[in-house]
């Protein structure tokens, strides 16, 4: 989609569309879309409030609503999927759709593309952009190149022409750490990259990166979708963040933040029948360096206690890792700004049976939550929290970034902006039918 918050924000406020506006943002928050009036400012997602009204004085700050945000994705996920069931949703704003089987009923490529977007902008009164590609990663950079509003067909036999006139960081997955290692290496085109000795790449980004790199520079990347089987399947993940109203350093302020988000994102699974094994804490300092840790548990969880017990072993491992990093010298970095948890790989409630251990004692923690969702639903958020949560004030429901039914734009630009698909070929012939 373009600039899918702030347009779907805008829908219903035409005095605002020749205005820079900006979802979220407000105070210390982040913004998380732009609309393209502000973005001639500068202004961008994953940007923080106070430098997007430095760049932009006359910014229009509107609130998030996270409930009419999911309402459109799975309205355009349907949309998607009349015109075909391989339906890969990315995120909230974003899917890659296999339309191969769809092309003797509906035309070529760019005609279904066309077809799709002139559904999302009838029915949803927003705009998208599609790139048309044979694989995964060459859609997506061509639907970024077609923003806004447009479409940018890359055939099979141009491939790698359109690839090698880009710079690296317009790789799909290069983000900026990355993109900096390759041209301090003299690694500044797809096409240096593409021809430069294997040895060369390793020594810039490691054997891993370097194998993957090689693949995208030569549009050799996924081409098959891991299509969703059907409406009832869960989201691959949920999570929730919160930006403080000051930095914080003190370790017992810092959980009881955790603890609280660590509910709210519990609440969330149970009401959706999920659980997950793995837990993600993020954590942003004071000067915006953002980082993530995660851990995966024996089996997969929707307990409260389990979660939060996961998130502060992986803050107290992030804290004594970044004081061992500064000689053990407390600074300015040593402040948290932000804080976010999030729970991965999701699989239905029902598939999971939890294994005793031999002489454990039944805790009741899976018990007692859902005796407090009870009461929360019947009395409101309020009603019954963690003792160590009494007199704090719940926070707004948070977005959270780039993860099947959350949101895309928070972690910045490519989080989650470009809509479309993407389809493959047939084994022993090159995929031709994909657009993102």
């Amino acid at each position: 989609m373009d600039a899918f918050f702030a347009s779907v924000a805008l829908r219903d406020r035409p005095d605002l569309h020749d205005q820079p506006v900006a979802v979220g943002g407000g105070h210390r928050g982040v913004v998380l879309s732009a609309n393209y009036v502000a973005r001639a400012h500068g202004v961008r997602g994953g940007m923080s409030g106070v430098r997007a009204r430095r760049l932009c004085p006359d910014l229009v700050s509107l609130p998030g609503d996270h409930a009419t945000f999911s309402a459109v994705s799975s309205a355009l996920r349907d949309i998607f999927r009349r015109f075909t069931p391989v339906v890969e949703m990315a995120s909230l704003d974003e899917a890659f759709l296999d339309v191969r089987g769809a092309t003797r009923l509906l035309g070529s490529p760019l005609t279904i593309a066309e077809m799709v977007r002139a559904t999302v902008h009838e029915e949803q009164r927003i705009t998208c952009s599609a790139g048309v590609a044979p694989t995964v990663s060459v859609a997506k950079i061509a639907s970024r190149r077609a923003k806004p509003d447009g479409v940018v067909v890359v055939p099979p036999g141009e491939v790698v022409g359109f690839l090698h006139a880009l710079d690296v960081e317009e790789l799909y997955g290069v983000g900026e750490a990355t993109a900096a290692k390759l041209r301090r290496a003299g690694l500044r085109t797809v096409r240096q990259l593409a021809h430069a000795p294997a040895e060369e790449v390793r020594a810039a980004v490691g054997p891993g990166a370097a194998r993957q790199l090689h693949l995208l520079a030569w549009g050799r990347d996924r081409a098959e979708l891991h299509e969703r089987r059907g409406p009832q399947e869960p989201d691959r993940s949920m999570g929730a963040q919160r930006t403080f109203a000051r930095d914080l350093t003190d370790r017992d302020e810092v959980l009881r933040e955790v603890l609280g988000l660590a509910a709210k994102v519990t609440r969330r699974l149970r009401a959706g029948e999920v659980a997950g094994r793995t837990v993600v804490l993020t954590v942003r300092y004071a000067d915006f360096t953002t980082l993530t840790r995660s851990q995966t548990l024996p089996e997969p969880t929707d307990v409260t206690q389990e979660v939060y017990a996961a998130a502060v072993a992986l803050h107290d491992a992030e804290v004594a890792r970044n004081r061992a990093s500064r000689g053990g010298r407390r600074g300015r970095s040593a402040a948290l700004r932000l804080v976010g948890v999030r729970v991965e790989g999701l699989v239905p409630r029902t598939r999971v049976h939890r294994q005793r251990v031999l002489g454990e004692r039944e805790r009741g923690w899976p018990e007692a939550d859902r005796a407090v969702d009870r009461a929360t639903g019947r009395f409101g958020s309020g009603a019954v929290r963690p003792a160590t949560l009494l007199g704090v004030v719940p926070t707004p429901p948070a977005l959270t970034g780039r993860t099947a039914g959350e949101a895309g734009e928070g972690a910045g630009e490519g989080a989650g902006e470009g809509a479309g698909a993407g389809a493959g070929g047939g084994a022993g012939e090159p995929p031709s039918d994909q657009f993102h």
